[in-house]
């Protein structure tokens, strides 16, 4: 498949799925949008006035359009994805991939026993600021991590149909996951509900790995100014990717034991460059990419179902009100 030759449906032209259109439509590569709504056709009859708007999601899957790319409510996505796989379709398919590892373990088997792709959304990871920092840890620049911590805070947009944890932490988990290249044995979430009943508005949850590593993630959409912050502790060095000030910054920070003491070791702190490539756009390509050779792409179906464990054992320790809840050990390809 050519990624100068349209190829690729989307399906879902609401508040993000209009940014998939944009690219995909750029890049020469779309072919359809699916959209049932009459808000989103309209979306899709000004953005790409010369593409097709199909209504229903049958007729994509009846098409000879070889992939699609699904930008649906999340609890239409296990259903959604299911459908395209068996269809013959390649799927690129939005964070989270389902609501269940189950369901995620079940879209994963399908697309291996199939033949197909199956990419999930984690648009953070294609960030040139987190692949640069991702190649700072794995070379040792940092030493041994000790600790990382992610803010993801802001006021608004509030959800109605998942909570803070679900809509701003799948980015960050899946982040996490990379830099450490394992799985948390232990997650602990906890959370406050303040605007609607039994949906939370702030959380804060604890990955502890078998190295001893801890990371946790803050999330709020309940929050006075906008930061989406990730540091990282190193035994030499620190780094912090600021995505509002869209600046990595690497620290030669340290605490040192001299004399038997305890002493910080401060640093100035250098500026990392990085390339000003949007992230969405090196996603779209990387599908595409995937598409046309046949080779995983660097969020596949596993990757997406990692996080997704992650998502899932962060909500029952929250319902459990901060009992934690155990995950096997597994490691993986952690490089970017």
């Amino acid at each position: 498949m050519s990624t100068s030759s349209p190829s690729v449906a989307v399906i879902g032209c609401g508040y993000w799925g209009k940014n998939l259109v944009r690219n995909f439509s750029q890049l020469s590569a779309l072919s359809a949008v699916c959209e049932s709504t009459a808000v989103g056709q309209a979306a899709a009859g000004i953005l790409v006035p010369d593409v097709r708007v199909i209504p229903d999601f049958a007729e994509v899957l009846a098409s000879d359009v070889p992939a699609v790319v699904i930008a649906t409510p999340a609890e239409t996505h296990h259903d959604l994805v299911l459908r395209a796989l068996r269809a013959g379709k390649d799927v690129f398919v939005e964070k989270p991939m389902a609501l269940t590892s189950e369901h995620g373990s079940e879209l994963v088997r399908e697309a291996e026993a199939l033949g197909r792709i199956l990419m999930v959304g984690h648009v953070l990871e294609y960030h040139p600021g987190i692949v640069k920092l991702n190649e700072l840890v794995q070379s040792g620049e940092l030493g041994k991590v000790q600790y990382v911590y992610s803010h993801r805070l802001s006021l608004g947009k509030v959800r109605r149909e998942e909570n803070a944890l679900w809509s701003f932490a799948p980015h960050d988990v899946a982040v996490i996951l990379r830099l450490m290249g394992a799985m948390p044995f232990q997650v602990v979430a906890c959370g406050g509900t303040y605007v609607q009943p039994n949906i939370a508005d702030v959380t804060v949850t604890c990955l502890l790995f078998d190295n001893g590593v801890r990371a946790h993630i803050h999330v709020s959409w309940l929050h006075p100014f906008k930061e989406q912050r990730l540091v990282v502790v190193g035994s030499r060095k620190m780094a912090v990717f600021d995505d509002v000030a869209k600046a990595l910054t690497l620290y030669d920070q340290r605490v040192e034991m001299r004399n038997g003491f305890p002493e910080p070791v401060k640093g100035a702190g250098e500026q990392v460059p990085y390339a000003s490539d949007e992230p969405l756009r090196l996603e779209c390509r990387a599908f595409l990419e995937a598409c046309r050779t046949r080779t995983p792409p660097l969020t596949d179906g596993q990757s997406g179902l990692r996080a997704l464990k992650v998502l899932q054992a962060a909500e029952r320790s929250l319902v459990m009100n901060g009992e934690p809840v155990a995950l096997p050990v597994e490691a993986f390809d952690g490089c970017a």
